[in-house]
């Protein structure tokens, strides 16, 4: 049998995500139900983990919050040259290998694991069997950029806000759904940019995402701003060939990014929209819309729609996308 291109090693994490995380949804009730009641007596949430892992925390940090939870994302090599103190803390580590070089050091030099867990797709990996710890369903993801595993450890985190009290309802119903929507015009309208900038406020963490994904499979330069960092100075990097993607959910804030837009239009820049904000499309900008969401259902409606984009922007690019050329899938070095 022929070993798979690397689009076909994403196009085939991507064909089972949904019935994996719907999956590890389910699986994840027991374990979750206990960081439930870890947090229920801290009241605060560390969430480490690196790349794409730190992009999930990210994402989910601002969710956390609403339900009054002391909840801030770092990555496991802040934490170990320059740590918070986590003592009284509930930690969620991430990683999907349960092996990366900055997650074991981390686990052998924790002092104190009570309240640690971790969230990995490898339940015989160092992470797992270092403490209590989600395991997804369906085996290690293979290819790169993450887009099964991603999404597994967003069904994880929801069956840990579910303990929470919060109605896990439309978030898993917008997991469950597919949205054919056309990426034509979007990736047109990039079709000359030589970087991106993605920028997110509520979603920032699932931008950061995005900007990752993009450096890997188109290998451009690629990073993420803050919502209401972008105009505190990245405005000067605009230009015609400097593209930005906005995404926009039913947000507080959300309602500031047409002013943003025509900001970033005023640099020249092309502007795309992914938004699922149920508002009406910002002018002068090239808009993919999906139905309207917020926290976990716009993560889940969102993500299918930006692993396409970011795949199909990087077939522009390179002619064997998904092949790493740099990188391996598992960090094994600092």
């Amino acid at each position: 049998m022929n070993e798979l291109t690397g689009r076909q090693a994403i196009e085939s994490e991507m064909a089972r995500q949904k019935s994996d995380a719907l999956a590890s949804f389910e699986a994840a009730k027991a374990a979750a139900a206990d960081i439930a009641s870890s947090i229920q007596v801290t009241g605060q949430l560390a969430l480490l983990g690196m790349g794409g892992s730190h992009c999930v925390g990210r994402t989910v940090e601002p969710i956390y919050r609403t339900l009054g939870i002391d909840a801030v994302a770092q990555t496991f090599s802040e934490q170990l040259d320059s740590g918070r103190p986590l003592k009284g803390k509930t930690v969620i580590a991430t990683s999907q290998s349960g092996e990366s070089a900055e997650a074991v050091r981390w686990l052998n030099e924790a002092v104190e694991r009570e309240h640690c867990f971790g969230m990995t797709m490898e339940g015989n990996s160092t992470l797992a069997r270092g403490v209590p710890s989600l395991i997804g369903c369906g085996g290690s993801e293979i290819a790169v950029a993450a887009t099964r595993s991603f999404t597994i450890a967003f069904a994880q985190h929801l069956a840990v806000l579910a303990e929470l009290g919060v109605d896990p309802t439309q978030a898993l119903a917008a997991l469950a759904r597919t949205h054919s929507v056309s990426l034509d015009d979007a990736l047109e309208h990039l079709g000359n940019v030589s970087a991106v900038i993605t920028c997110g406020r509520r979603l920032r963490g699932l931008a950061e995402g995005l900007a990752l994904g993009i450096a890997e499979l188109a290998r451009l330069p690629s990073f993420s701003v803050e919502g209401g960092q972008m105009r505190h100075g990245p405005l000067e990097m605009l230009g015609a060939d400097r593209g930005v993607v906005l995404l926009r959910s039913s947000e507080l804030g959300g309602e500031r990014f047409e002013g943003l837009v025509s900001a970033i239009r005023k640099g020249s820049s092309p502007v795309v929209v992914f938004d699922s904000s149920g508002a009406d499309p910002i002018p002068d900008a090239v808009t993919v819309r999906l139905p309207r969401s917020s926290d976990m259902a716009a993560v889940f409606t969102l993500l299918p729609v930006l692993q396409r984009f970011m795949l199909e922007f990087g077939s522009k690019h390179v002619p064997n996308v998904g092949t790493p050329m740099h990188i391996a899938k598992v960090t094994r070095v600092e």
